[in-house]
């Protein structure tokens, strides 16, 4: 199912890339500035500290197309590679704002492997929720290309 819930939105994929290949794509640093945003948006690497370790902090900075830009900081709750990728984040860094819990489970599946992302949304109106949901539909679009183009180059 994917959609939003009463708590925030779900989104689950079906990819033919292998479910290490997903999470490589999901947790490596060079990978995480490529999606992260989606394509019309940077994330320059001096501004990314983003090693994920569980228990540890990452940030970035997301520079739009009109040269704003949006910093962002969370913790690395769960990493268990392949399998689960647990990250909090927030865009108000400094404690100005609650940080949302962001997962992503991997499994086999059909040969490649199928991902369901989850993030909660405490206190977002309906339209913001929708709003949350198809920015992520676009980062994971991201994510799935970066697996994928692992297959590509076999």
């Amino acid at each position: 199912m994917t959609g939003v819930t009463q708590t925030g939105i779900v989104i689950d994929r079906a990819t033919a890339a292998s479910p290490d290949s997903v999470f490589a794509a999901l947790s490596e640093a060079a990978s995480f500035a490529s999606w992260f945003g989606g394509e019309d948006v940077d994330v320059p690497a001096e501004s990314l500290d983003f090693n994920a370790v569980e228990g540890d902090t990452w940030r970035a900075t997301m520079v739009l197309p009109d040269g704003n830009t949006i910093d962002w900081q969370g913790t690395f709750v769960r990493v268990e590679r392949p399998t689960r990728f647990d990250f909090t984040l927030t865009d108000q860094p400094g404690g100005g704002g609650t940080e949302a819990l962001v997962t992503v489970a991997i499994a086999p599946a059909d040969g490649g492997a199928s991902l369901q992302m989850t993030q909660e949304t405490p206190d977002f109106p309906h339209e913001q929720k929708a709003a949350t949901l198809e920015g992520w539909q676009t980062f994971l679009d991201g994510v799935l290309r970066i697996a994928e183009a692992e297959l590509a180059a076999e």
